[in-house]
């Protein structure tokens, strides 16, 4: 009798721990829920944004793109390519700034691309609906006929692809070379500082020597790919260092642009517009105005979070409220549950509270 009653109360309370479980859940659910994220922006057109369409720039030059050709991440069977975010944000940076952008891989032809729908905005779907963008990434530049002096700045884009076509492409570190010594001004994203590794200038020293850098860190590649050391043929970030960059860290997942002279370098993917921005002022122009987007307006929350703690963040997220700046909460409950997998309770205690502050802000 003693046992069924043991078994009894055992079964009730996995009962009530299921049902915790789950309206714990509905109700994250409904933190995360708004508007702004429920809209469909899969039919946006490039005539939609008026950041591309309104004040627009006379022509200041042309901008060299640069994605990998890579499409599978070593002997892993694992599919990569580009990141589409990290184009198309760019892309309507230079463009809104009077840019045109080409588009260049090692092989040349039709690059593989990853899409992450999760992430992708209206940007990224105008991009996707542009059929002038779409041409130039269907028929990419081989960068072998890449003529180096018609563009006044390189970007190149990240994707782990990049960290296996990139670094020896004799193509790539021509340019790299000739853009670093010519004074132009040469920008990076996530894995795209991998064209840098192997790069020499013509007095046979490295060019990373002492430059202040950054790329998607060791933490960020591990935490995603727990044997990323196996995969790929180095870590980024060791790698840099290595060949004698200064290495700048910042938070997980979280912007981080460093400028050293004219080369530029973002951590991750939630660098490329300020890293866009920075290249074109770079290049000695103040960049156009630009209506900041909902998952920028989330990263900076966080960015406060990690500086100033929980009242910063609650500061700089009243600022958005107040200014009708919409917030993509969807993000920022996404490092809520990554801070639980990292085992900091607290901080994922404190994005769930600002997600609830946020939720009354609607």
């Amino acid at each position: 009798m003693n046992i069924k009653k043991a078994a009894k109360r055992v079964l009730v309370t996995l009962l009530v721990l299921i049902l915790l479980i789950i309206g714990f859940g509905y109700w994250f659910i409904g933190l995360i829920k708004s508007d702004i994220n429920s809209k469909d922006l899969s039919q946006t057109q490039v005539a939609d944004l008026p950041y591309l369409v309104e004040d627009s720039i006379p022509s200041r030059g042309k901008i060299l793109a640069v994605v990998t050709s890579t499409a599978q991440i070593g002997q892993s069977g694992k599919t990569t390519g580009y990141e589409l975010t990290e184009l198309s944000r760019a892309y309507y940076v230079f463009q809104a700034n009077g840019f045109e952008v080409d588009v260049a891989s090692p092989q040349g032809g039709k690059p593989p691309v990853v899409i992450d729908d999760d992430d992708i905005g209206a940007y990224d779907y105008a991009f996707m609906n542009d059929p002038i963008a779409g041409r130039k990434v269907e028929n990419t530049i081989a960068m072998k006929d890449v003529i180096f002096e018609d563009y006044s700045a390189v970007y190149f884009v990240g994707g782990k692809g990049a960290m296996f076509d990139f670094p020896d492409n004799p193509y790539i570190q021509a340019l790299v070379r000739n853009y670093f010594e010519s004074g132009k001004v040469i920008g990076a994203v996530c894995h795209g500082p991998a064209a840098l590794v192997n790069t020499t200038l013509t007095d046979g020293t490295s060019l990373l020597a002492n430059k202040e850098v950054s790329s998607f860190t060791n933490e960020e590649e591990l935490f995603l790919i727990s044997d990323a050391e196996k995969i790929f043929p180095f870590l980024l970030q060791s790698e840099l260092t290595e060949r004698g960059a200064k290495f700048k860290q910042g938070p997980m997942y979280l912007k981080n642009v460093v400028k050293d002279g004219k080369l530029i370098t973002g951590q991750n993917p939630w660098s490329t517009w300020s890293l866009a921005e920075e290249m074109i002022k770079s290049m000695g122009f103040e960049p156009k105005h630009r209506t900041m987007t909902s998952e920028e307006a989330s990263v900076e929350i966080l960015i406060s979070y990690e500086l100033d703690g929980y009242q910063g963040a609650k500061t700089k997220a009243s600022e958005f409220i107040d200014q009708g700046i919409p917030v993509n909460r969807p993000l920022i409950a996404i490092h809520s549950i990554t801070s639980i997998m990292q085992g900091n309770l607290i901080r994922s205690v404190n994005l769930i509270k600002m997600l609830c502050f946020l939720k009354k802000g609607d």
